[in-house]
């Protein structure tokens, strides 16, 4: 029985530490509503080829108005949104296969959250990290 409660209490206190670590990280300043997605996959396609995988995180920085809770509901969408971009128009860079162009992958982002969510509900879209499947890709190898 005391091992039940022990086993209980730590899991009590792991949930409360991971959702305080949560909010805190979904704030970035006083006043600034950040929202964070964690990894996906994006594909490089060149002349009709899957080349690789680029696994990304991003960080979206909500617009005045906004809260986190409201954009966080359509997270899947966003993501679902993102990925059929990524196949119907691939974020390439013209030399590389293991990095995604994040200035189109960028705008997408946020053109999409505007019909999705609303009009400037994501005002910037920071990529935290890039992780290609395959580390080697260049074109003329």
């Amino acid at each position: 029985m005391q091992r039940r409660a022990l086993i209980q209490a730590g899991a009590l206190l792991t949930a409360t530490a991971v959702a305080g670590t949560a909010g805190a990280s979904d704030k970035a300043e006083p006043g600034a509503a950040v929202l964070n997605l964690p990894g996906m996959g994006l594909p490089i396609i060149t002349d009709g080829r899957v080349r690789n995988y680029v696994f990304i995180v991003l960080k979206l920085h909500l617009g005045a108005g906004h809260t986190v809770e409201a954009v966080r509901a359509k997270e899947a969408h966003l993501r679902d949104v993102l990925v059929r971009a990524g196949h119907r128009t691939p974020f390439i860079l013209p030399d590389t296969w293991v990095a995604l162009d994040t200035a189109a992958l960028s705008a997408s982002l946020i053109r999409s959250a505007a019909t999705l969510v609303g009009r400037g509900s994501v005002t910037r879209v920071e990529v935290v990290s890039q992780t290609p499947r395959r580390r080697t890709g260049m074109q003329g190898v």
